[in-house]
């Protein structure tokens, strides 16, 4: 943390500017309102996305994600279908800024051969571009990045000027009660290729921002270095921070791993800290999901989702992943396993809520399956991205077929302001989807009734709690009850089903069920409590789809049937759409791909994933 008074006096008067424009036209909700953004975004100020050759920076994306119609990085034409409420640009920290600042020939950083180098593949073409897209992310991983971004003397400047136009530039379109732009970035650890990043999120202006530089993996890889720097910035700064982790499934077995970086086993303290900055995981994005595996749950038909591509190994494919890893990798086990630890530890490690984002290096914030614009500047569309080769190491090949359209964080908040959005998600009542918009209310309680549906959300407020909240029993407990209200996306697909996920664990052992409580049609369950498939609209020829099956809206009052008051668990919310093309189905029919392999997925149901409430004994 570095002091710099002049810094912190402009700061302040900016904050001043803002705060006297801020109150009066700020739309307040009680109730609470769900609001649409994305906590995980990438621009030029990214190394790898600048040398893959995106050139759109911060304000570009800002732009369009209040609704402008701008060129992409490849020269077309991009909007957003549907403004997001929020964004949180999380750019690495690790030569942020620095790679347009070799792009320019600094002289500083021109004394270093790498350096060079880059310099003169980014004058290049696109078979440059390709080369740097390989390096960049490689010397990232492995801490081999030119020395001048690594050595202090000659970094902070460089940094210090990119990270106060960063913060500049979020309050320039931060508006509050219409807009929210966070400050925010992305520490980017991957210790022998395993992805250990976590974006971190201010609930502060430039005022706060500006008195620190991001912490790096550059100076530790532990997140427990991470969370003492947080620490250090709320006490140095009086603002507010937290971390989402992101990519479990890309870990190594390292993301929820039962012992600490340095090899010691959890302690108490251990968990209380990460409980404290990690309140958010995220479960989906633009490489896969990091819900569950179906070799992990092997009772649940829709584990598979997300999975193709990235069950394999880890980020950079120099572990390959085994089933030993792969029991620490995924959300739902990292739930089983911070409950069965908390019974030893008296705290919690894994007491997530769950968010979706995207993961994007374009610097365009657009999720659509008709309108996908890719991970890096090579999957903004094109004929030739969905077989395209983006990874190939050890027998295992990545191909651009394998990525998803990313997905959203939806936050229910008072109003659309920093501190509002902040708290939403500090206090877990948040949710992660696919990349649709489904509209998704949980409330849990001990006495909730059909008439309560009526009377949503006041009813489950009072009553009860909100998702991401804790319900404690009493000695006269005898069933828990949970209010849950799904909208479709008004601009997608129907709904196919609601589904309660339960954890807990028994006789030493994580125990684990899916529990299907509301559904459209006339389906009936069988005997063990299965539906039937819903169906398919889609039509493969031109990439049409009907909701002439699902619903538009579920809603159930649900009683766990197998309730034990002596017995912590765990539930959340799953929601199922109907069928629906993928991205690559409307590839396939706009560029008449004719030779896709087979395995690639042209349907899908896509879903959102509420966060957990959480049930403890007496």
């Amino acid at each position: 943390c570095q002091d710099n008074p002049k810094e912190k006096e402009a700061a302040s008067e900016v904050s001043e500017a803002m705060a006297e424009t801020a109150g009066a036209d700020v739309q307040r909700f009680p109730m609470k309102k769900v609001f649409w953004g994305d906590t995980h975004h990438h621009t030029a100020l990214s190394g790898d996305a600048f040398g893959g050759g995106t050139r759109l920076n911060a304000e570009d994306s800002y732009r369009l994600a209040l609704g402008e119609t701008l060129k992409s990085n490849t020269g077309q034409t991009v909007k957003m279908k549907r403004p997001l409420d929020f964004l949180c640009i999380t750019d690495h920290a690790e030569g942020f800024g620095v790679f347009i600042e070799i792009d320019n020939g600094n002289p500083v950083l021109m004394t270093d051969s790498i350096a060079r180098r880059w310099n003169e593949l980014l004058q290049g073409g696109e078979e440059e571009a390709k080369q740097l897209a390989v390096e960049i992310p490689y010397a990232m991983a492995n801490n081999k990045l030119p020395e001048p971004v690594t050595n202090p003397e000659t970094a902070v400047p460089i940094l210090r000027k990119a990270w106060q136009d960063f913060t500049s530039t979020a309050e320039k379109y931060n508006q509050p009660g219409k807009f929210t732009a966070f400050i925010s970035y992305e520490w980017t650890s991957v210790p022998t290729g395993n992805n250990l990043h976590r974006n971190v999120i201010f609930r502060d202006d430039k005022k706060q921002a500006d008195q620190i530089l991001p912490f790096s993996a550059l100076q530790s890889e532990d997140p427990e270095d991470l969370w003492t720097w947080m620490a250090s910035y709320e006490d140095k700064t009086g603002g507010e921070m937290l971390a989402i982790p992101h990519n479990g499934n890309l870990s190594g077995g390292l993301m929820f791993a039962p012992k600490t970086m340095s090899g010691e086993p959890l302690s108490r303290e251990y968990a209380e800290a990460r409980s404290r900055w990690e309140p958010l995981f995220e479960i989906f994005q633009i490489k896969g999901a990091s819900e569950t595996h179906p070799t992990l749950s092997t009772e649940d038909e829709f584990a598979d989702f997300g999975v193709l591509g990235w069950d394999n190994g880890n980020l950079t494919i120099d572990i390959l992943e085994t089933e030993e890893q792969r029991k620490y990798q995924n959300v739902r086990q990292a739930l089983l396993n911070g409950m069965a630890m908390e019974g030893d530890l008296r705290a919690n490690p894994f007491k997530y809520g769950l968010v979706g984002a995207s993961d994007t290096h374009t610097s365009i914030p657009h999720h659509d399956e008709d309108e996908f614009w890719g991970k890096h500047t090579t999957n903004e569309p094109m004929p030739e991205r969905v077989t395209e080769v983006t990874k190939k190491l050890n027998g295992v090949t990545r191909y651009g077929y394998h990525y998803t359209s990313a997905g959203y964080t939806a936050v229910y908040a008072e109003a659309n302001t920093r501190a509002d959005l902040w708290d939403g998600m500090k206090r877990k009542e948040a949710y992660g989807t696919s990349g649709t918009r489904i509209e998704l209310r949980v409330f849990g309680g001990f006495d909730f009734s059909d008439s309560d549906l009526e009377a949503m959300p006041d009813a489950g407020y009072q009553r009860g709690v909100p998702m991401g909240g804790d319900l404690k029993g009493s000695a006269d407990t005898r069933e828990v009850s949970f209010l849950i209200h799904a909208k479709k996306d008004p601009l997608w697909a129907n709904l196919d089903r609601i589904q309660v996920v339960k954890g807990w664990i028994e006789d030493g052992k994580p125990m684990e069920k899916i529990y299907n409580v509301a559904w459209s049609g006339d389906r009936k369950p069988d005997a063990s409590g299965n539906l039937s498939p819903v169906g398919n609209t889609v039509n493969l020829t031109d990439s049409s789809f009907e909701n002439t099956i699902g619903a538009p809206e579920l809603m159930t009052v649900w009683k766990d049937p197998d309730f034990n008051p002596e017995q912590a668990a765990f539930y959340y919310v799953r929601v199922l759409e109907i069928p629906s093309p993928t991205w690559i189905l409307y590839d396939k029919v706009k560029y008449g791909l004719t030779d896709l392999p087979g395995e690639a997925p042209l349907i899908q149901q896509e879903r959102a994933w509420s966060s957990p409430i959480w049930y403890s004994p007496k």
